[in-house]
């Protein structure tokens, strides 16, 4: 199928041209409009699916759950706003729970319901977690790195987990990375670590910062911490909330200047995302949503309630540039799963994920494998 006339963001950049779907693949990318039937796109903007690493829900449902019928619900709200694949992340919970939920995202990622966004990974947030920086996480089931039991984790899933997330100042944190890259990204993350903690699970081969400023300690001048670690190091990507209430705009800013080209953009959205005010669960605790923020009971930040779409709308709102947002929402995230070569992008032989939208990237119609979603 021929899709023509279009503003396609494509190799980093809009261009006016056309192009081509078959068999669930994009076949052809053009900078030209050919004088043949096709779909007529009239002008309209053409950006790739959206692909969310971090996201706990919505919809009122939660993937540690491990709720089939819930976990598709999430997935049909995501494709309905243009995420068109996603990575669920789990909380911090008991050993049998996490398998349990991990189970049921391999049994969605085999049957590939229909109408749904595609699962195509696993953030396993939790438990190795500092417990001073647990934010909203369970600190009664924190526990120290064991890769042991990651491993009967990850095998069990069939290698679902694409993220793996530690805090760098906890006993055997090296050990762990050095192993765990083998099988999927190690994030840096939940974690009070010096710089110097940091940047040796750094060096022993993570590459990603899970939520950006959130759970860690800021930087100082004399105590760069982790963010000074994950910052100097050219091959780590970094994870940022942009819901206007997890991070002020100017530091969004800030942190594309401190990550050029780095940035993941994330919703962390929780189930109470797509749902009115009330009162919710998160990993065995409450969570109370009013005026678009969710908060613990004490009044910690728990997450979001905004999906990766409106997270990027944002991000262009607060400063940056268009072609910066969908990157960040795009094609770096995939690569974070390991998928920078299926997903992400208009080009040739990648997935024929992608929205149509106006100028300002309201969403106007979402194709998933070069389908409708209704």
């Amino acid at each position: 199928m021929l899709y023509k006339n279009g503003c396609i963001f494509t190799n980093g950049k809009f261009v006016h041209g056309s192009f081509r779907v078959e068999n669930d693949r994009f076949t052809e990318v053009l900078p030209t409009v050919p004088e043949e039937e096709g779909i007529d796109l009239q002008g309209a903007y053409v950006i790739p699916g959206l692909v969310d690493v971090h996201n706990h829900g919505n919809s009122g449902f939660d993937f540690s759950d491990g709720d089939y019928e819930g976990l598709v619900a999430m997935a049909k709200y995501l494709a309905q706003n243009g995420i068109t694949s996603f990575a669920p992340a789990s909380m911090t919970l008991p050993y049998e729970t996490l398998s349990k939920a991990f189970a049921t995202g391999a049994k969605f990622r085999d049957e590939k319901p229909a109408g749904c966004s595609r699962i195509m990974g696993i953030q396993m947030e939790g438990p190795f977690f500092s417990e001073k920086k647990k934010g909203a996480q369970n600190g009664a089931y924190l526990r120290d790195p064991d890769f042991a039991a990651f491993k009967k984790l990850y095998f069990d899933c069939g290698g679902l987990v694409r993220i793996a997330d530690l805090a760098p100042e906890l006993p055997g944190s090296v050990e762990f990375t050095k192993e765990a890259v083998k099988l999927c990204t190690v994030s840096v993350a939940h974690t009070d670590a010096t710089y110097e903690e940091a940047k040796a699970v750094y060096d022993a081969g993570a590459t990603h910062l899970t939520h950006l400023f959130n759970a860690m300690p800021g930087i100082h001048h004399r105590k760069p911490g982790v963010i000074g670690a994950a910052a100097e190091n050219d091959k780590v990507q970094a994870e940022l909330i942009c819901d206007g209430l997890h991070v002020h705009p100017s530091v969004v800013r800030m942190a594309f200047k401190l990550f050029p080209g780095r940035i993941v953009l994330v919703s962390d959205a929780l189930r109470c995302c797509g749902m009115p005010d009330g009162e919710y669960e998160l990993g065995g605790q409450q969570v109370f949503l009013q005026g678009g923020i969710a908060k613990l009971a004490d009044g910690t930040i728990a997450g979001a309630a905004t999906n990766l779409y409106q997270g990027m709308l944002n991000a262009i709102s607060f400063g940056i540039s268009k072609e910066e947002a969908i990157l960040s929402a795009t094609l770096n995230p995939a690569k974070a799963l390991g998928y920078g070569k299926e997903i992400g992008a208009i080009e040739s032989g990648y997935r024929a994920d992608f929205v149509i939208c106006d100028e300002d990237l309201n969403r106007k119609t979402v194709y998933i494998a070069g389908e409708e979603i209704a």
